[in-house]
């Protein structure tokens, strides 16, 4: 796995350099990060394909976030990439992302409903689809992330987005009906499901980031009904000029302030620019926003859509200064970045559940956000 991968950052790095990509500044950093996910990609060949979301680190350096993330393709992450190709013209390579997040769908090793995974091993599309995983040197097994096998509603949205734009309404409507038949709530939707087959944990807390992203995707395959239930949610957390997080298991507010729910709807237009920027403003670290009021340094994901929501110019300079040499951004400019969240419930009794961080490792999400900003494209639009 790791000479694998090791040989696929060589080639990205010799490939951005052999076609003259210089260090991006502000203003071309758009063209540079659309290569950059244009060179991953043709380093796996033709046909349907999915993206590795972080380049991890292989070698004495590498921790836990590494082992479990080193085939990892989570399926926002690569939709968002697909979106991004798009607006630059990159219709046919968009095309293979879609088609890969489809036959996932159809695919899957034991679903059979409509759903999609969160994430999927990075490479050409497999059938049934492979899930990713590592070896365990404490079990010596081949061991599997909860998070990773379950199925969230805003991943799950994101590729109805991407879909959507190919002109997919077949998939696209097929995870649209599931989230119906299995995860709709009074108002909104609730979070999906954690965990393994055949009975993962649904998750009874309702995002506001993730009834924005259905919004958007249910408007686009016009299905208004659902579209409208999910914006009734929204519509509810915006509570003291802001758009709190959302709900808790329990039905009780959440009051943090992160960056995707407080932004999101107004890319969307569920809000006014108002609450964004007031969330933008509460977030500012310097030069760039954090994922939440629990973080003390730059998250770049949300500096990037920041971006399209108004912020300072100043931001885009700090994505461009944070360009890993493959050619993508990187998570974080600290080593490590607290979101104030945990991955999901724990599975093991007495064992609490795991923190939700970042980590300075070039990511897809952040590359692709970057170029969307710097394309001026709101794929919540």
């Amino acid at each position: 796995m790791e000479l694998n991968l090791f040989g696929r950052r060589v080639f990205l790095a010799a490939g951005l350099a052999a076609i003259g990509v210089q260090p991006a500044t502000a203003d071309t950093l758009a063209e540079t990060c659309i290569m950059a996910i244009r060179t991953q990609m043709a380093a796996l060949g033709d046909g349907p394909v999915l993206l590795n979301s972080y380049l991890v680190e292989t070698g004495p350096g590498a921790g836990d976030f590494d082992l479990t993330q080193a085939n990892a393709a989570y399926v926002y992450d690569n939709a968002l990439a697909g979106l991004a190709l798009l607006a630059a013209g990159h219709r046919a390579e968009a095309a293979r992302i879609g088609q890969a997040l489809a036959i996932a769908q159809a695919h899957d090793r034991f679903y059979h409903d409509g759903r999609l995974r969160n994430a999927y091993q990075a490479g050409p599309m497999a059938m049934p689809a492979k899930l990713p995983g590592f070896w365990d040197t404490h079990t010596n097994s081949w061991a599997e992330d909860p998070y990773q096998v379950g199925s969230e509603t805003g991943p799950v949205a994101w590729a109805m987005l991407l879909w959507s734009a190919l002109g997919m309404a077949a998939p696209a409507n097929a995870a649209g009906d599931w989230l119906d038949d299995a995860l709709r709530a009074p108002a909104g939707y609730y979070g999906g499901f954690y965990g393994f087959e055949p009975n993962p944990q649904k998750l009874t807390w309702q995002s506001t980031e993730q009834n924005t992203d259905l919004f958007a995707a249910f408007t686009k395959l016009g299905r208004a009904e659902d579209a409208a239930h999910a914006k009734t949610f929204v519509a509810g957390m915006l509570q003291g000029g802001v758009f709190i997080a959302g709900l808790a298991p329990d039905g009780a507010p959440n009051p943090m302030l992160a960056a995707d729910a407080g932004i999101w709807p107004y890319l969307a237009g569920l809000g006014s620019a108002a609450p964004a920027q007031t969330a933008i403003k509460r977030l500012t670290r310097g030069a760039g926003i954090g994922f939440s009021q629990a973080s003390e340094s730059i998250w770049l994901e949300g500096t990037a859509f920041a971006s399209l929501a108004g912020a300072p110019a100043a931001f885009r300079a700090t994505l461009a200064a944070n360009l890993s040499p493959q050619g993508y951004i990187y998570a974080t400019i600290a080593p490590a970045l607290s979101t104030g969240l945990t991955v999901g419930p724990s599975l093991k009794p007495g064992v609490p559940p795991t923190a939700f961080n970042y980590y300075r490792r070039p990511a897809l999400s952040t590359t692709a956000w970057a170029a969307l900003a710097g394309i001026s494209v709101n794929p919540l639009a």
